[in-house]
């Protein structure tokens, strides 16, 4: 497991493991029936983005059909056999708007932006070392570290701002080191800084808040060092991810009001990523702590109405022991049912368990290489 959190965080940090080169013709995708049929009503599927181990250029895409329960491996390459690097290298994250699938591709600098029904080429826009996808109005957002991947790297990062109908970059704003995820209520959007390049200098503590009609960075509030992940609760509160120092500060969640400010509740856990569906807040924590070198991983569940009352399991049937390295997590909209992905040995196909609401095992299948990113897709209007 020491060997896993290593490699783990050499892709966090952006330090290229390995060289692998890919076959000049693209594989035709796998299917596989791992589930029946389902009655849906507005989620009809979804695409699942695979990371690729960095440096290999082997970032994939697949599809689970709910009509027919039917998953589909590696779907991008056949229908766009015209893209000679097919996806690129380092799949990051992946996002539904409106008609349209958007990408992340960190380490090949692109948004690789496709048709939401077929999964074909649109357009790749180029956007150096990008992280997340964010939407609001018409515009697509993008966290960036702005310069090369390269640890020690000190430059401040950036969100560009997409029109999501001519698909140009349209404004940019400087934000804090190695903006991570971000969220948007009302007019404003919030950015988590991590810092992660800097760990000899220390970590960004800094949430920073956009205004979005001009573009600009209005404040920067210190928080906890190396943010992740962020999400709006139904009570227009954020949930705000932070991975620690590995050491002395250790990864955590805080609930904070952005009316007042400051910090609503610290929840004294650790946490990795998560999901939100109603009032509820699904998320697994991954925690290592360099001095003692022992690592640590659960999986929870709490009531964002009710922050102090104690989380609930999440697994509820022991599957969990199962899961090698979580590494993505989503939650069906309607029915609350989750997935959670599994990244093995970060050099092999995973592993995507589907789990029912009440947390129980329904199917799981083999996904690609590192399993990152899930986006569900809903009927055609």
């Amino acid at each position: 497991m020491k060997h896993r959190f290593a490699i783990s965080l050499l892709l966090l940090l952006g330090v290229a493991l390995c060289c692998a080169c890919r076959r000049d013709e693209p594989e035709a995708f796998e299917k596989e029936q791992v589930a029946p049929p389902e009655t849906v009503g507005q989620v009809v599927g979804f695409y699942l983005l695979n990371q690729g181990n960095m440096g290999s250029n082997k970032a994939t895409l697949d599809y689970f059909d709910y009509t027919t329960g039917i998953y589909s491996r590696n779907i991008f390459a056949n229908r766009n056999p015209e893209v000679t690097k097919e996806l690129g290298d380092v799949g990051n994250d992946l996002k539904a708007y409106g008609e349209k699938l958007y990408a992340v591709i960190n380490c090949s600098n692109l948004i690789e932006v496709m048709d939401l029904r077929t999964a074909r080429h649109i357009k790749a826009i180029e956007v150096p070392n990008c992280r997340y996808l964010a939407f609001a109005n018409g515009k697509a957002y993008v966290s960036s570290y702005a310069g090369p991947v390269q640890l020690g790297n000190k430059i401040l990062g950036r969100v560009v701002e997409i029109d999501t109908t001519t698909l140009q970059i349209t404004r940019s704003c400087t934000v804090g080191y190695n903006p991570e995820e971000m969220a948007v209520i009302g007019q404003k959007l919030y950015v988590v800084n991590s810092g992660g390049y800097l760990i000899d200098e220390g970590y960004d503590n800094r949430l920073s808040v956009i205004d979005l009609e001009s573009f600009t960075e209005l404040k920067k509030i210190e928080l906890t060092p190396n943010m992740q992940c962020i999400r709006v609760t139904g009570q227009n509160q954020l949930l705000i991810s932070s991975r620690g120092n590995y050491g002395d500060q250790p990864s955590n969640l805080l609930l904070f009001d952005p009316e007042s400010e400051t910090v609503a509740y610290n929840f004294g856990r650790a946490a990795s990523n998560m999901s939100i569906w109603g009032d509820q807040c699904l998320l697994y924590a991954w925690q290592y702590d360099q001095t003692t070198g022992t690592e640590h991983c659960s999986y929870y569940r709490i009531d964002t109405r009710h922050p102090e009352a104690a989380p609930a399991a999440l697994v509820t049937d022991g599957t969990d022991g199962r899961i090698a390295v979580p590494f993505c997590i989503g939650v069906h909209p309607e029915t609350g049912d989750f997935l959670l992905g599994d990244a093995a040995d970060y050099v092999s196909p995973g592993t995507l368990y589907c789990f029912s609401a009440s947390g129980r095992l329904k199917w799981k299948t083999t996904t690609g290489d590192i399993p990152a990113a899930v986006a569900f897709v809903h009927q055609k209007p």
